[in-house]
Parts: structure tokens; sequence; C-alpha cells
């Protein structure tokens, strides 16, 4: 089997100082990318900034032959994103990939989860998702190729505790995935989502002795294909944990077509409404918003 390369490809890869994003620069720059180690250095909350971290994986890559450059600036901010993608231009000429990893954490529970900490960590894996996305993608699309990987989580598909912030900054994620992935398609650009778990420094906290092996070298080449030319899918979800690797999808039921409604309607009809037996999928591209709206039209016309 002939292995996946990277040669001249340029990666932009943030929170690539520790963690998933290190291993996802590693393997890209040996894989023959330039890459752009973007990190702050910050704690977990998102506070502070250390060059180090990023520094120190350019050196690993540069050690091994291959090329990097350290970014520091904060995805937090447009100008961040600007200064993020401009620094893979300035150095290597372009941009080919943006894999946007970086994150933070701010545990609460929902009843006592403070404004602040809700924008801080939307800051980071939210809107930091559209500054990098925003500045790369127009880039991409004028030359005609892109590859875009966006993180969500276990968190922002199915919810967990004392993380409102997060998770809702994760499911926000899938949606603009979606639209980077509808308007690029015809212009080369690929985008889709990884839902990663790993033990790394975000599992602070949690006791993971009972852990079966969950390494981020487990995640890094499903990111790794996401990022390859070779990615033949866009608008999808992938999540790897543990060495499983899956596609998470949006799936309706057929439903229950009636000209009009009561709430006492709903709840006769409940079970039907919510039966999965026969699930429907409209994908996202090419054209699952007017699918979705299509379906239901045909049903409300006798159609189907």
């Amino acid at each position: 089997m002939t292995q996946a390369r990277f040669d001249d490809r340029v990666a932009v890869i943030t929170g690539a100082g520790r963690g998933l994003g290190r291993e996802y620069a590693l393997l890209l720059a040996e894989l023959g990318a330039k890459v752009v180690v973007n990190d702050v250095g910050g704690e977990l909350t998102g506070d502070g900034e250390d060059a180090g971290p990023a520094q120190r994986v350019v050196d690993e890559i540069t050690a091994s032959g291959g090329e990097a450059i350290a970014s520091t600036e904060s995805v937090a901010t447009a100008a961040g994103g600007e200064a993020i993608v401009t620094a893979a231009t300035e150095a290597f000429g372009g941009i080919d990939v943006l894999i946007h990893n970086a994150g933070n954490v701010r545990h609460a529970p929902l009843a006592e989860m403070t404004v602040d900490d809700f924008d801080a960590v939307l800051d980071v894996h939210l809107r930091g998702a559209f500054h990098v996305v925003r500045a790369a993608f127009p880039l991409m699309c004028r030359a005609g190729y892109g590859r875009v990987v966006l993180t969500s989580s276990i968190g922002g598909v199915y919810g967990n505790h004392a993380v409102a912030n997060y998770a809702a900054a994760k499911a926000g994620v899938i949606g603009l995935s979606n639209v980077a992935a509808l308007e690029g398609a015809a212009h080369g650009v690929r985008c889709n989502v990884i839902v990663p778990a790993a033990v790394t420094r975000m599992a602070e906290g949690i006791d993971t002795s009972a852990y079966p092996p969950m390494g981020p070298e487990l995640v890094a080449p499903v990111v790794g294909w996401l990022a390859h030319e070779s990615c033949s899918v866009t608008g999808e979800i992938l999540t790897a944990i543990a060495g499983r690797v899956a596609r998470v999808a949006v799936v309706e039921s057929v439903g229950v077509y009636q000209p009009a409604w009561t709430v006492d309607d709903v709840a006769a009809h409940i079970d039907a409404i919510r039966d999965l037996t026969e699930p429907l999928e409209f994908p996202v591209v090419p054209d699952g918003h007017n699918a979705h709206i299509g379906h239901s039209f045909a049903m409300a016309r006798g159609t189907l």
C-alpha cells in the first residue's frame, strides 16, 4: 500500500503545543507537510501565555528533518486568527490544511456558570474556529483546494455535566463545519469534524486508571486522513476513541403527517414520531437543508 504523503502541503494546526494537536503536527510533518504549530501555551482555563510548548514541537519537527514554524497568536480574536493564517502564507506561500484543535475548559454546573466562563470557552472553541476558518477559507477557495478539520467532542454531541459552555461551543462547531462544507464544495475545499477522545492534559481530574489505551496516537491518523487530499467525504463527523473509529450522523425518523395537530394528537402519536426503525439521513452535501424540506413537503402533498 502506498503511504499517504503531505509533500508540498502547508498545514496550520491550532492547539498544537501539547496533546492531540502536538500528535497531529508531528504526524503531518513526518509525512512531509510544512506545519504552522500554533499554541498560546496557556493553562487549561485559557489563562496565561507561554511560547515554550509551540517552540518545543517545532524543535522536534526540525530535529527530524521537517519544516515548521511556531505561532503563539490566540484564536480567540479575529486578529489572532488572521495572524495565524498569515504566518503560513508568509513562511510557506499558502495554506492547504487547517486543523482547529485549540481548546480550554472551565467547569461549573449550569446553575452556577458565569457569563465570563461561558464566553471564555466559546471564544476559543467556537469563535476561535470561525476566526481561523474565516481567514483560511477564502484562500483555499481561490486556490481550488483545501482541507479543514474542526474539533467537536463527545460532550458537544451528547452533552455532559458541568460543561454547558464547552458542549454549546462544540455543538456549534458542527454547524460551522456544515456551512464550510457546503460553500467549499464547488471549490475543492472539504470540511469535516473530528470527535476525539484521548488521555491528555484535558483529562486532568478524571480517573483514567481503568481506561483502555487512549493515547493521542490513536486519533491522529483519522485526522490525518480527513486532512489528506484522498479524503473522500465532506460535511461529515468521525469519532476516534480508544482505537474505535466511527461515523457520527444526524438522522430523523420517518415522521407522521397530519394536516392539523393538537397537543393531544402529538401525545397519541409520539411513539410513531420517535420511531427510528427506518432512519432518514439527509447528507449535508450536496443539499441536506433542502432535502429535509423537500421530504417534509412531499409528505404533506402525499407524493411519497
